[in-house]
């Protein structure tokens, strides 16, 4: 590559050429060629993803007869509303109790988690180590094994089809979950300001109500979300500790729903939409506190 160099006194100032100048074009163009072949995978691969989703709701308004046929429509071409109408019908009162069972499971999780992560990642709590140890046990342990055991012990304390039996076998895996992730972002708070919040007079109590909630907003709210999805999607407790006597959770609903009406896809697939709405809505409404939750403490100074 030739060098043009101007010669202002003693200097001499390497000028670039026409050819070097441009020599970065080919590089650009090629970056974003990349880009382009990156995002056309991550669309093929949402577009896959998603699919089932699409189907679901496209099912939902089609007559149960189009879904019978050897090659049903990928659009509904037969719109009917006649699912939504049986799902309301006989799945209202199901949804209903899922959303309180959430919501209860949402209270529980957050009431335990939230000092517990506090007392370890910034307390001197003896055995701490040991403790996140069982915390982490406790996410391995299969939910079959801890359904039969609970149902054992709610049998003997009333706690079969009640409310309250179900928020807890709920939260008992909502809850550790819960510690990791709210643990990890307050690891992440200066212990400085800690310290100036006791020498103006905060206790204990005071500085984990004026310090680490506020501070610690984001991970709270991942940790109280990821709780409802998990009441919500709930299937393995909730067929466990009910009998349909009392109350039926809306994925005990679809089950059931399904076994009696096996050729109403119609109704199943609207039962299934109308119960993924609320977790849709979640999600998208709380998914800048998602990613600031999760990542808060993944990144050490």
């Amino acid at each position: 590559m030739t060098r043009v160099m101007a010669r202002s006194g003693r200097a001499q100032v390497p000028t670039l050429t026409a050819q070097e100048t441009a020599s970065p074009a080919p590089h650009r163009g090629s970056g974003e060629r990349r880009a382009w072949v990156h995002t056309a995978i991550g669309v093929v691969i949402l577009a896959v993803l998603l699919f089932p989703l699409y189907w679901m709701i496209n099912a939902s308004f089609q007559a149960s007869g189009a879904l019978l046929k050897p090659e049903p429509s990928y659009f509904p071409t037969s719109f009917t509303l006649d699912g939504y109408r049986s799902t309301f019908a006989t799945q209202g009162g199901n949804v209903v109790t899922s959303l309180v069972v959430s919501l209860g499971t949402v209270v529980i999780t957050l009431l335990l988690a939230t000092p517990a992560a506090y007392a370890l990642a910034k307390l001197r709590v003896p055995g701490r180590t040991s403790l996140m140890l069982v915390v982490i046990t406790v996410q391995m342990i299969p939910g079959i094994v801890m359904a039969n055991a609970l149902y054992i012990v709610f049998a003997r304390l009333g706690l079969i089809d009640n409310y309250l039996g179900l928020m807890l076998a709920d939260a008992t895996t909502a809850v550790p979950f819960a510690i990791l992730i709210m643990r990890a972002f307050m690891q992440d708070i200066p212990q400085e300001i800690m310290e100036a919040a006791r020498i103006d007079g905060a206790g204990e109590l005071g500085v984990f109500r004026s310090i680490i909630l506020p501070m610690s907003r984001n991970s709270i709210i991942t940790a109280g979300l990821f709780a409802f999805l998990h009441g919500w999607s709930d299937f393995l407790f909730a067929v466990t500790l009910t009998t349909g006597s009392a109350f039926t959770p809306v994925t005990v609903g679809i089950y059931r729903f399904m076994g009696a009406q096996t050729a109403d896809w119609n109704g199943v697939m609207a039962t299934a939409t109308v119960a993924s709405i609320p977790a849709v809505f979640l999600l998208i409404l709380a998914q800048k506190y998602i990613a600031a939750g999760i990542t808060g403490g993944a990144v050490k100074e």
